[in-house]
């Protein structure tokens, strides 16, 4: 059962600022990105049906530490890591690098939901099909720390 994921993603120009540096915002979009890899890579996805409702995850928190500039067209290395499995909830960690570099690492917590047709949604525990291959990475794995 993975606890790690690791995908890579270049800098393009709509990523960055005047000065060529990758803008803060763009972080999340990443980290949202390579979530989205992870779980098509466990044959689910950020959207999916449960009972003929829409099964999604909307986010708790999200946060993102800034430690080096990352520049137009260089390519980031991405791990995301589990650093909680909860009953209805998931929180992962991200590190980027470059190279050996650490550049950012950040964090975002979602909570599994179903979604309404009245617009309600409501937290639910976390479908098996996808909560039986996932377990949480062990305290401490991280290569930044």
């Amino acid at each position: 059962m993975p606890h790690d994921f690791y995908t890579k993603r270049r800098i393009e120009f709509a990523d960055t600022d005047m000065a060529g540096i990758m803008h803060f915002a763009r972080f999340f979009v990443f980290m949202e990105t390579a979530e989205h890899e992870f779980l098509r890579s466990l044959g689910a996805s950020v959207e999916s049906k449960l009972d003929n409702l829409r099964l999604g995850w909307p986010r708790l928190a999200v946060s993102c530490e800034y430690l080096s500039p990352a520049k137009f067209e260089e390519v980031l290395d991405i791990h995301l890591m589990v650093a909680r499995k909860g009953n209805k909830s998931m929180t992962y960690k991200f590190e980027f690098h470059r190279g050996e570099a650490l550049i950012a690492r950040g964090q975002v917590s979602a909570a599994c939901c179903v979604f309404y047709p009245d617009g309600k949604l409501k937290a639910i525990p976390i479908p098996d099909f996808i909560a039986s291959q996932i377990q949480e990475a062990p305290q401490g794995e991280e290569r930044g720390a």
